[in-house]
């Protein structure tokens, strides 16, 4: 049996105390508006449809999508950001599993849809994850798609949070080919800024 692959979030010893969550946190109970990366999903998507928010967090975006109608469900492998998206959104069902094992029958297990409309991976997802499962892990979120569905990401290509790996555009692209997806648009934040190089929103098809 091979070794678990742990992700690069893992190395962080303490996740609470870590800026997103900090940031996150207070925000929420400041009542701000944090709905940025869920205003560009929703246009990407149509009405009532089903949403996979991998590696979800906190749990915002998830909730975020479901109060515009759509069916969420949230993946986390963090049990101490699990423990706050299901006190604070208790409504968003959240699966507690490593992104790189999620195929239809872990869904299926817990009576989540096994196809999606999207995929939603923002807020630096896909620079924590375990060192050379970037090509897998697109893999597993193409084989949930809908004919015309799509990944939408966000990251820092550089210089990201700590603990983060740089993970510039031209890579992201070599790993989407290689996992049957390609790199339809590409802008500098979610609001359809022009491309930079402080941030990268991608969206997949």
């Amino acid at each position: 049996m091979s070794e678990p692959r742990h992700t690069r979030w893992e190395r962080i010893e303490d996740t609470l105390a870590t800026p997103y969550v900090r940031t996150f946190t207070e925000r929420l109970d400041a009542g701000e508006d944090v709905d940025g990366e869920a205003r560009l999903a929703d246009v990407l998507l149509p009405r009532r449809a089903r949403v996979l928010d991998a590696g979800s967090g906190l749990g915002r975006v998830a909730e975020a999508l479901r109060r515009r109608g759509h069916d969420v469900t949230a993946v986390e492998k963090d049990p101490a950001l699990v423990a706050i998206s299901r006190e604070r959104f208790p409504e968003v069902p959240v699966v507690e599993r490593d992104l790189v094992e999620l195929v239809p029958g872990v869904l299926e297990a817990v009576g989540r849809p096994t196809a999606y409309d999207a995929v939603v991976a923002v807020g630096n997802v896909v620079v924590y994850l375990a060192d050379d499962t970037e090509v897998e892990v697109l893999r597993r979120w193409r084989d949930l798609l809908v004919d015309g569905g799509c990944v939408l990401l966000g990251w820092h290509p550089v210089a990201g949070p700590e603990h983060s790996r740089d993970y510039p555009l031209a890579l992201l692209r070599e790993h989407a080919a290689q996992a049957g997806l390609v790199v339809e648009h590409v802008f500098g934040g979610y609001g359809l800024e022009p491309v930079g190089e402080d941030y990268v929103v991608a969206v997949l098809r």
